[in-house]
């Protein structure tokens, strides 16, 4: 399975996004809505050791952090995965490269290659499985560009169905 760390919205971000799954899941526009809480994966590995949460606290210490969720996106093809794309500021790049810093050793065997600074397009998922995908397109873009902030960070395990909030 893989380990990832991930960025954390705040409440009312959350929220807003939580609609999208709701009005997704009821449109039956998907197969599989997400589960657990909307986040952005920084970085994924098949392990990430615990040991590296400490050393994470630094920057964890510089949320909250302002972002903006733009556009529809989708990922794959047979099966496709909608998301929103987390528009990429240079505070959010810089983040995220600093993270890759931190955590690249405690990443085993490696990080999978789009979750590296220069490869890793920031998103949020609102549904795998895309069925009647022009239905799903016009739900998920109804509202063009929510703002918000990310305020949190965690570690998630997904051998244990765990998550590690750091700072």
């Amino acid at each position: 399975m893989a380990h990832s760390i991930e960025l954390l919205f705040d409440p009312a971000t959350e929220a807003t996004l939580r609609q999208l799954w709701d009005e997704l899941a009821a449109a039956e526009r998907t197969s599989r809505a997400p589960v657990g809480r909307p986040h952005v994966t920084l970085l994924v590995a098949e392990r990430i050791a615990e040991d590296v949460d400490p050393l994470l606290r630094p920057l964890a210490g510089r949320l909250p952090l302002p972002c903006a969720i733009g556009a529809p996106l989708l990922f794959g093809r047979n099966h496709a995965i909608l998301t929103r794309l987390i528009v990429p500021t240079a505070d959010l790049l810089a983040f995220h490269a600093e993270a890759h810093r931190v955590c690249v050793d405690h990443l085993q065997p490696e990080p999978v290659p789009t979750s590296l600074p220069g490869q890793w397009t920031p998103h949020v998922t609102l549904a795998r499985g895309i069925g009647a995908l022009g239905d799903a397109l016009r739900i998920a873009d109804r509202t063009p560009l929510i703002e918000g902030t990310f305020a949190g960070l965690r570690r998630w395990n997904s051998d244990e169905k765990a998550d590690y909030l750091i700072g």
